[in-house]
């Protein structure tokens, strides 16, 4: 993005900019930091519409490190197991940020079937049309509608005694 790095991860935090990418999924936030920036050990409760169904997803902020790298982890949801990593490099072209999610459905063979058939090409679709979306802001003036540059970032708390930055199957990883 052309963009300063510490502009796209307050972007990327920002739980108005997400609901504003989440277009046609009716998503909206229910619960925990319903505005502004999440922060370290922050928890926000999503509700959406996805494959017909009206869904929720609770998730916990588990690691910080400003303006690099967060974490996102689900706490409860429709995932056997759901995980979401933002990474922020600045390059000589700008800001390059990576996602990297992993996640595994509930209910066995069937659950995995339709991770290969349905759930992959999904999330990688809505994190296509995110970060299209967090790259037009990020790069216009329209950053300004979701953020006070002047705005301090959460500082990192301390790590939760137990699942913070647990190592993880590769195989289970998700590249758009």
């Amino acid at each position: 993005m052309d963009a300063p790095m510490e502009r796209c991860f307050k972007l990327a935090a920002n739980v108005d900019l997400h609901v504003a990418s989440a277009d046609g999924t009716g998503e909206r936030v229910v619960d925990g930091v319903t505005h502004g920036l999440v922060g370290a050990g922050e928890i926000v409760k999503f509700e959406g519409r996805h494959f017909g169904m009206q869904l929720s997803h609770t998730t916990r902020i588990d690691g910080w490190r400003p303006y690099s790298y967060f974490r996102e982890v689900m706490v409860d949801g429709a995932f056997t197991r759901f995980e979401h990593e933002h990474h922020f490099a600045m390059m000589d072209d700008g800001t390059r940020m990576r996602d990297e999610i992993r996640f595994a459905a509930p209910y066995g063979v069937m659950g995995r079937m339709a991770e290969k058939m349905l759930l992959k090409k999904h999330l990688i679709a809505i994190l296509r049309r995110r970060n299209a979306v967090l790259k037009r802001v990020a790069e216009s003036e329209e950053w300004r509608n979701y953020l006070d540059e002047s705005a301090p970032v959460p500082k990192a708390a301390r790590p939760p005694a137990e699942g913070f930055a647990r190592g993880w199957d590769k195989s289970a990883l998700l590249r758009g």
